[in-house]
């Protein structure tokens, strides 16, 4: 069975048009309750949310389609996704349900789902709860109504993990440290747990208002953390996105670091510790000069699709334990089950301070390949697989990078767009490549 209505990372979508209604969402709770109950005879759910305006209406929804169904539900409040799937396990809940729309503008809000261990749901259970979406209401009687409670210390008992996960013998005092929280969910939960591990913070982006989520601030517009960096003389800055699952990394000079390099320090601090790391899993979007990096250290490299469930799913594939993407979603699965900004961020400060070496240090190992990425508009109804002159031409252009350089043509999941991307060690030959494929698209 397709899905309908889950994407790559629940559903998303503008609040107020189909499916982000009130409406909607009672009958999404409901559909999930009753899958629920399936396997479990008093299900209990946890709901957290980022700082949106709609979180509160969504909430409610949330909360009445669960009790219809005879779920319990468990609310934390504005939490961090990652912090909702860690008090999803250490609660023993059935189920953890997130509302927010990640990176997203204010207007757009979304829910998305994680399992009693704390790990993303499987395709087949979206599909589960699609086809509970098809069927009658089934509203439990009365006396078996869920019933909601509140967990005041959720934020507190997510510090505490997160703080858990950076070595006992080690500290970040001496450093400052501007935090850029996105205005979002770790608005609270950020600044202090690099406070209460020993930095001096300075905060920004932490002064939510339900409208200003990601505006200006936060991982996907990085200037601010860069700007605040250098006004304050910071040692380190650190940015997460509205729902503080992803990170983006700033050093002393104001240079900004990606997940691609990010993943690759996380990967090489180890090895420098003697730990074995048998592989390590990117996406079909992860710079190649991280692949050729790791290979030359001996370790192997697997590119999953685009979207971090993804390369979770590798990662329990092969059995190893670090991945990600270069939005910053990275995922160190001996510390978490999912991808976790704020733990992402400890690990790396926990390499620096560990070795004594900047950032630019450690990544003196890898220098990343230039990109070029141009976003061809299709025009209504082109099969763009079907043409020759583009097969040809991709050919071409693959003959002429040969192995020192990528070409990746996708489309886009959510715009009648195509993706071209061409990386090579040469900058003018990738923009060069692209603009022949892209050309040939639009021809």
């Amino acid at each position: 069975m397709s899905r309908k209505y889950f994407g790559t990372d629940g559903i998303r979508g503008t609040v107020g048009q189909a499916p982000i209604t009130p409406d909607f969402v009672l009958r999404l709770a409901h559909a999930v309750g009753r899958v629920l109950k399936k396997t479990e005879a008093r299900p209990t759910v946890l709901i957290g949310k980022d700082t949106r305006i709609s979180g509160y209406m969504l909430e409610s929804a949330l909360e009445s389609g669960f009790n219809s169904a005879g779920v319990d539900v468990v609310l934390l409040g504005p939490l961090p996704t990652p912090g909702v799937a860690y008090l999803t396990r250490a609660q023993r809940a059935s189920l953890g349900v997130v509302i927010s729309a990640s990176h997203n503008p204010f207007a757009d809000n979304g829910i998305k789902f994680f399992g009693a261990q704390g790990s993303k749901l499987s395709d087949a259970w979206e599909c589960d709860v699609e086809a509970a979406l098809n069927e009658a209401p089934a509203w439990a009687d009365s006396a078996d109504l869920g019933k909601t409670r509140r967990l005041d210390d959720a934020a507190g008992r997510y510090i505490e993990f997160c703080k858990s996960t950076f070595a006992n013998e080690l500290t970040l005092r001496g450093l400052k440290i501007v935090v850029d929280a996105a205005n979002g969910a770790g608005y609270q939960v950020a600044p202090k747990v690099f406070h209460e591990l020993g930095a001096e913070v300075v905060a920004i982006g932490c002064s939510p208002d339900g409208l200003n989520i990601n505006h200006q601030v936060g991982a996907t517009h990085p200037g601010a953390l860069i700007e605040a960096v250098k006004v304050y003389r910071a040692h380190f800055g650190v940015a997460l996105d509205g729902d503080a699952d992803r990170l983006q990394l700033v050093d002393a000079s104001g240079r900004l670091y990606n997940g691609d390099e990010l993943l690759y320090l996380l990967a090489d601090d180890r090895l420098g510790r003697d730990e074995h790391v048998a592989g390590v899993v990117g996406t079909l979007m992860t710079n190649m000069a991280v692949e050729v990096a790791l290979k030359a250290r001996g370790v192997q490299f697997v590119r999953a699709k685009v979207g971090d469930r993804y390369v979770l799913e590798e990662l329990e594939k092969h059995k190893w334990l670090i991945g990600g993407e270069g939005s910053g979603h990275l995922l160190v699965l001996d510390k978490h089950t999912t991808g976790d900004g704020l733990i992402s961020a400890l690990q790396v400060l926990q390499a620096c301070v560990r070795s004594g070496k900047s950032v630019a240090e450690l990544l003196a190992g890898v220098t990343l390949f230039p990109q070029t990425l141009i976003n061809v508009r299709l025009k209504p109804g082109q099969d763009w697989k079907a043409s020759l002159d583009l097969a040809n031409e991709t050919q071409a252009v693959q003959a002429e990078l040969g192995d020192t350089g990528r070409l990746l043509i996708r489309p886009s999941g959510t715009e009648p767009l195509l993706r071209v991307m061409v990386e090579a060690r040469d900058a003018v030959q990738a923009k060069a490549c692209a603009q022949r494929i892209a050309d040939t698209i639009v021809a």
